[in-house]
């Protein structure tokens, strides 16, 4: 269920409201151009400056708006145990399929803390839980054991693995066996990390490509000579959507695809005039524009 082009969802503003009704197209958007999943409410969608009324209210939209059609994998990560419990709850009752969970930033906990955080979550709610392991935002590195541990509660299930280290799909894939599943938080390593044992990217750029994620997805199982051929047209569009803080970049290249506005919130800014030379480049050779 929970495999293939899988997008990390940007949140739609428009004079720092929630742009309801912008966050409902781009989801038929991706209902129509193949993508495997939905994630609201993680990084990319600016989580850390929602309210959490409008976090609430996103996730309840992708809900609606899917239908059951792709899986709803809601953020409901935070450095506050509580709280990440809280919007767990609430997003189980929403009907989510599941959740992604990041490592809680800031407070920096010790594996043991690492553990004890997901076990609360888990304890609190009955459906699967993705741990979204990121050290370059979170400034923690959960080690392959405690996932390990993690991994014989009765929701831990996968891992978006953010670490850019490949050699931790093998690890992974050794210490917790296939039906673990990994994704990939990177999108220029996906190619990879599917041939050691992937099964899919949690992305920020099938926001603005998502048939040819979902594409390159496929073709990673079924004919990796069209995925390295997706790939390379890929990979300057990678690139291009992380010189500057994500999601400004994506937001920008979004919009000039006509699907919604640049806006982000602060302390996020929009991007500088020769990042946009970069990213509508990247997008000309990805021959989305």
């Amino acid at each position: 269920m929970l495999k293939g082009s899988i997008v990390a969802l940007i949140t739609p503003f428009r004079d720092d409201n929630l742009d309801e009704d912008t966050y409902r197209k781009l989801i038929n958007y991706h209902l129509k151009n193949g993508t495997n999943g939905v994630v609201p409410g993680g990084t990319t969608g600016e989580s850390p400056t929602l309210s959490h009324s409008e976090h609430k209210k996103i996730i309840e939209i992708a809900v609606s708006e899917c239908k059951g059609k792709i899986p709803i994998i809601a953020g409901t990560g935070s450095n506050s145990t509580d709280e990440a419990v809280d919007l767990s709850k609430f997003a189980e009752k929403a009907n989510s399929d599941a959740l992604l969970v990041v490592t809680p930033y800031y407070n920096k906990p010790t594996q043991e803390g690492l553990y004890q955080h997901y076990k609360k979550i888990n304890d609190n709610v009955g459906i699967p839980i993705i741990i979204y392991n990121i050290p370059s935002r979170s400034v923690i590195d959960m080690s392959v054991d405690t996932m390990a541990k993690l991994y014989e509660l009765k929701n831990i299930v996968g891992v978006k693995d953010a670490t850019g280290d490949l050699n931790r799909v093998d690890q992974q894939l050794k210490a917790m066996g296939k039906e673990f599943i990994q994704l990939t938080g990177n999108d220029d390593n996906a190619l990879e990390f599917n041939k050691r044992g992937g099964v899919g990217a949690i992305g920020v750029t099938a926001n603005i490509a998502a048939k040819l994620s979902s594409n390159f997805q496929k073709a990673c199982v079924d004919d990796f000579k069209k995925a390295s051929e997706i790939d390379k047209l890929l990979q300057p569009l990678h690139s291009s959507l992380f010189i500057e803080s994500n999601p400004s970049p994506v937001k920008y290249a979004a919009s000039i695809l006509g699907m919604c506005s640049p806006e982000v919130r602060l302390p996020l800014v929009e991007i500088r005039e020769e990042t946009k030379i970069k990213v509508s480049e990247a997008l000309k050779v990805a021959k989305l524009l």
